[in-house]
């Protein structure tokens, strides 16, 4: 540098810090979502990175986070199926089920609370120890095994590297905290916008066939074959961009979750539910909230039977023939009752005649919303399972 002139030699010095600094700041995440679709609130605590979401993709992946090896996050949330597992009840990793079916990660992002029946289950940070470390079921199988956890992370030699470029500025970036940030980081990540239906609200007429066009009509309000406006309600439990009424975004205010009777089962007076399983109940203790559960996002729900919190529901037929009945009648057997009746069941939901056709194009409409692109996005697969 001997040669060049003082002025230059701190211009280039100049470059040369700002490269660094450039170099040493974590590249910033980029959302790709539509116009139409907002952004979704972030802790302050866990910005989204590239290093993180591809470090949390191998962890959800990893069957080093089970105690037995046997099974990942990804066994229940499977790509092909929308991020489901196609079982009515969730199976952990040593064989004992879970009381209710996994849920889409698929936009989880909006989501306001968390799982079927907790409303105080807002952070994907805090819902990842359940099946981690969770006894009752046991899912993953971690509990008490949090050094092993950690040692496994340490001795895999991929890992190392890679919590240390998604966590820079950690003394030790492989922590449970670390772990659990990334997984959440990865699952904020998986989008789905890209259905057939998404194609047609962003101005493609050709997106949807006479059928779908109808159905979507009838979903959102229209008047049926008998003269009736909004004589099926769907919307009201399965609006907005989400297709559910429990979302939430960076512009929302005020609290948007929500929880509801639909009538499933009503096995005495109070309106119970199967022991166990009574939605916000378990946790409230108030017999107002039994049967109270949150409406899933209807994203891609031709891929996610069975249907309903338990999979008690086998197809979207019979989902529609339940919501036309007001409730479902079960007539023998330990949990008989007429859910129809049921004294928590939400006041929307009184029944509703509905004619084959438009059953049919109600039923297309809801296969319109399948995101074929979620199904096969390399940035959602299994770096695994080439392996």
């Amino acid at each position: 540098m001997r040669n060049v002139p003082l002025i230059l030699f701190l211009i280039l010095l100049g470059a040369g810090c700002g490269s660094s600094d450039a170099a040493s700041a974590p590249e910033e995440w980029v959302w790709d979502i539509p116009d139409t679709v907002p952004l979704p609130r972030i802790p302050e605590d866990n910005p989204m990175t590239p290093a993180k979401v591809e470090l949390g993709r191998f962890l959800f992946y990893d069957k080093q986070l089970s105690a037995n090896q046997t099974q990942s996050c990804g066994s229940c949330h499977q790509q092909e199926l929308a991020f489901t597992d196609g079982l009515a009840r969730a199976e952990g990793s040593t064989g004992e089920l879970h009381p209710r079916s996994s849920m889409s990660i698929a936009n989880v992002a909006y989501a306001a609370s968390l799982t079927w029946a907790n409303e105080a289950l807002v952070r994907l940070e805090r819902q990842a120890l359940v099946p981690m470390f969770g006894e009752n079921p046991v899912e993953l199988g971690m509990a008490n095994m949090e050094n092993e956890l950690l040692r496994r992370m340490r001795d895999d030699p991929r890992y190392p590297p890679m919590f240390a470029d998604a966590f820079p500025d950690e003394a030790d970036p492989i922590t449970v905290d670390s772990i659990t940030k990334a997984i959440a980081a990865f699952q904020r990540s998986v989008l789905s916008f890209g259905s057939k239906v998404d194609r047609w609200q962003a101005g493609d007429r050709t997106a949807l066939n006479e059928s779908e066009q109808r159905g979507m009509a009838l979903f959102f309000g229209g008047t049926n074959e008998a003269g009736v406006e909004d004589a099926f309600e769907c919307f009201h439990c399965h609006g907005g961009f989400l297709f559910s009424q429990s979302s939430d975004d960076e512009g929302q205010v005020f609290d948007q979750k929500f929880f509801m009777n639909n009538g499933l089962y009503n096995l005495d007076e109070d309106g119970s539910y199967p022991a166990g399983n009574q939605g916000l109940y378990d946790l409230t203790g108030d017999p107002a909230d039994k049967g109270r559960f949150k409406p899933p996002s209807l994203r891609n729900v031709a891929l996610t039977a069975p249907y309903m919190h338990d999979g008690s529901i086998q197809t979207l037929e019979e989902v529609l023939d339940h919501y036309a009945r007001g409730g479902r009648l079960i007539e023998s057997g330990p949990n008989a009752g007429d859910g129809m009746l049921n004294p928590n069941k939400n006041s929307l939901l009184n029944g509703f005649q509905i004619t084959q056709q438009e059953k049919a194009d109600l039923i297309a409409f809801l296969n319109a919303l399948t995101d074929e692109d979620l199904l096969t996005n390399p940035a959602y697969s299994d770096p695994f399972a080439a392996e």
